[in-house]
């Protein structure tokens, strides 16, 4: 137990007077560590000189569930991973069935799917930078940007019905196609983002107060985040240019103009940045999708995964027939072995799906961003002060939901 290898070490070095040795306990429900998760921390005064993590405090056995579960029927677990960004959860398990089975998407829908995860990125990032302040001593900036996080929740409930679990999209396309009062929504919201962040950043971006607290803080090399599997712009901080939307293009990004942003230090500063960067780009590739929306479809003709209308289902036996066997897994998924990934707000958000043919996947597994750089954490923090671990992990943006799945 990392308790007992701490206070060995702190009776070993009991009698020496240059040291004030303890061990303390950050977590599992301070409220400055973003969600439910422990650090056992090895003090000399303020001075951190080693820690442990722990994770699994809301560890809700997604990848088990999945395997007892219809394909269709999935998706809603996908939103309690990073609730601060579900569309992206939900999108890319879709595009891992898709792939599997082999279904080729309309281009609105891909488009649409744009849009939302592009929304559903902006709030992650607005999420993170105005939490950082927070931490640094600097709520205005939280609650002024706050706002537009309601105004993407109500673009979300206008598409969809649900605000902040959203379960949107379906395998096969979207649910609903873009209303005409959804489309003014987003023209609304990006109009209000472009002055608010706009105002947010004179405020944060050269904010001494925040420069002094997060530049040289938290800092990680290219070459050890890439050891650790970094990925999202926490690695981009760090000075490298991965990006899966450029590197693996899905959804029809090769289509949109964007660039990149790439930090050089890898500090809580850089990422701040990055992420900052990024939602302008997220707004400049809203823009162009809304500009050049295709006409057509929003869902595939795939009538053994895409439920019928509900028209159909009250009135035609054909349809009453296809929805009861969707919803309940009986028609045949064929078998293989598939990887797909998308662009998370953290990162690199992965699912490995297998299939022996059955109503369920065989293994489906969850690669989260957060569990993998969360385990760089107790190596970003060695040495630094306390408060300047408080910073350090809200930079890194790390989800609960998503670090214990």
């Amino acid at each position: 137990m990392s308790v007992k290898r701490f206070e060995e070490y702190i009776k070993k070095h009991s009698n020496d007077p240059e040291h004030e040795l303890q061990v303390l306990n950050l977590g599992p429900t301070h409220p400055s560590t973003h969600g439910i998760f422990q650090n056992i921390l090895l003090m000399d005064g303020e001075t951190i000189l080693d820690s442990e993590p722990t994770v699994g405090y809301i560890h809700r056995a997604f990848e088990k569930i999945a395997e007892h579960r219809p394909y269709n029927q999935i998706t809603p677990l996908t939103d309690r991973m990073n609730y601060c960004s579900a569309p992206i959860n939900n999108i890319g398990y879709l595009m891992t069935v898709e792939k599997l089975v082999g279904l080729d998407i309309p281009k609105r829908a891909q488009y649409i799917r744009v849009i939302m995860m592009e929304l559903a990125r902006i709030t992650d990032h607005l999420i993170c930078n105005s939490v950082l302040g927070v931490d640094t001593g600097a709520l205005t900036g939280f609650l002024y940007v706050f706002q537009l996080r309601e105004k993407v929740y109500d673009i979300y409930e206008q598409i969809c019905g649900a605000r902040l679990t959203t379960n949107m999209g379906r395998i096969g396309g979207m649910e609903r196609d873009l209303s005409p009062k959804a489309i003014e929504m987003i023209y609304d919201v990006l109009k209000d983002m472009k002055k608010t962040f706009g105002e947010f950043e004179t405020l944060m971006n050269r904010n001494r107060i925040l420069m002094d607290r997060t530049i040289n803080v938290g800092g990680i090399s290219a070459e050890r985040a890439l050891s650790y599997g970094f990925s999202g712009p926490n690695l981009r901080a760090a000075g490298v240019d991965y990006d899966v939307r450029l590197m693996n293009p899905y959804s029809s990004y090769e289509d949109f103009d964007f660039k990149v942003p790439v930090g050089s230090s890898g500090d809580c500063y850089d990422r701040y940045c990055v992420r900052q960067a990024e939602i302008w780009e997220s707004i400049s590739i809203i823009e162009q999708a809304l500009k050049n929306l295709p006409d057509g479809d929003f869902h595939a003709d795939a009538p053994d995964f895409y439920l019928p209308p509900k028209q159909e289902v009250y009135n035609v036996m054909e349809g009453l027939i296809y929805h009861f066997k969707i919803v309940m897994g009986e028609l045949p998924v064929p078998v293989g072995e598939v990887y797909h990934s998308v662009e998370g707000g953290n990162g690199e958000l992965g699912f490995y799906l297998i299939s022996d043919g059955g109503r369920s996947p065989f293994r489906l597994h969850f690669r989260r961003p957060c569990f993998i750089y969360y385990q760089a954490f107790a190596e970003m923090i060695k040495g630094s002060m306390l408060s300047d671990a408080i910073a350090t992990m809200s930079s890194l943006n790390v989800i609960a939901g998503e670090l214990d799945a």
